[in-house]
């Protein structure tokens, strides 16, 4: 790392990051002494205005300490305050998701997209293929943790299930409702990643200076495991986690309640 590399976003956010994943990964060990200045300075090649911002910015989110007459040590990295269940329970024709305890912070987004190349394979669909789209701004009521959720439903699968086609900010437990009275049985496939946001989505979520988001996809599957809906979930790496419940003889994430 050097003061004169041409990077996106400040020096000392990079920095950081940098030091930040030094600690998850335990190469910085909780209780430790934080490396000094001066040590700090010559390990990222960095000027020592850019390691005092750094490391200001890692005490503010708690990542460091200061105790009084012995200097700063590394704390362990915090959990999560909030742990997402990615479950989907069916009782009789009703769904129940987690999601269904967050709040809306302003009413749904309902327009006309294109698929890219991150949306597009998940659905089987090529890129800039037309597609109905809703958009959510979510708050979780107990922690205060904002989410970005998308709903992305291919003109098929609107053309054979008419709610869809009629009101495509239909929640989607509904959903999942209406593509089982059409005929489908329901699987999951999810994926997850961590990623640094762009810029309306910091805006959206109200991120500090960098902070990740994590991004998960879901593709909802018909019989034959027809990809049929595509739902974008994002939020606050700092704040939130995925929980997955994995059984030994279904890969699917829909758990039946008796009636």
């Amino acid at each position: 790392m050097d003061d004169s590399m041409q990077r996106p976003g400040a020096l000392y956010q990079q920095l950081a990051a940098e030091m930040r994943s030094s600690i998850a990964s335990g190469e910085l060990k909780p209780g430790t002494p934080l490396p000094s200045e001066a040590q700090l300075t010559d390990r990222y090649r960095v000027s020592r205005p850019t390691v005092r911002k750094a490391v200001s910015l890692l005490k503010a989110e708690g990542l460091i300490e200061v105790i009084h007459g012995k200097g700063s040590y590394v704390k362990a990295v915090p959990a999560p305050p909030l742990t997402i269940e990615r479950t989907v329970t069916r009782k009789g024709k009703t769904f129940t998701t987690p999601q269904g305890i967050w709040e809306e912070t302003t009413p749904p987004t309902v327009y006309r997209t294109r698929t890219t190349t991150v949306t597009g394979p998940p659905l089987g669909l090529p890129e800039d293929e037309e597609l109905f789209a809703c958009d959510r701004v979510l708050r979780h009521p107990k922690t205060g943790t904002r989410a970005l959720h998308r709903t992305l439903i291919p003109f098929a699968t609107a053309d054979n299930t008419p709610l869809l086609a009629e009101a495509p900010d239909t929640p989607p437990q509904k959903i999942y409702a209406a593509l089982t009275d059409a005929g489908h049985n329901l699987t999951w496939t999810e994926t997850v990643r961590a990623r640094m946001p762009l810029a309306d989505e910091r805006s959206a979520l109200e991120l500090p200076d960098a902070t990740p988001v994590v991004h998960l996809l879901a593709v909802t599957h018909g019989t034959d495991l027809e990809p049929l809906l595509l739902e974008e979930l994002r939020t606050n790496g700092h704040q939130a986690q995925f929980a997955f419940r994995v059984t030994a003889d279904s890969p699917r994430t829909l758990h039946s309640v008796p009636d």
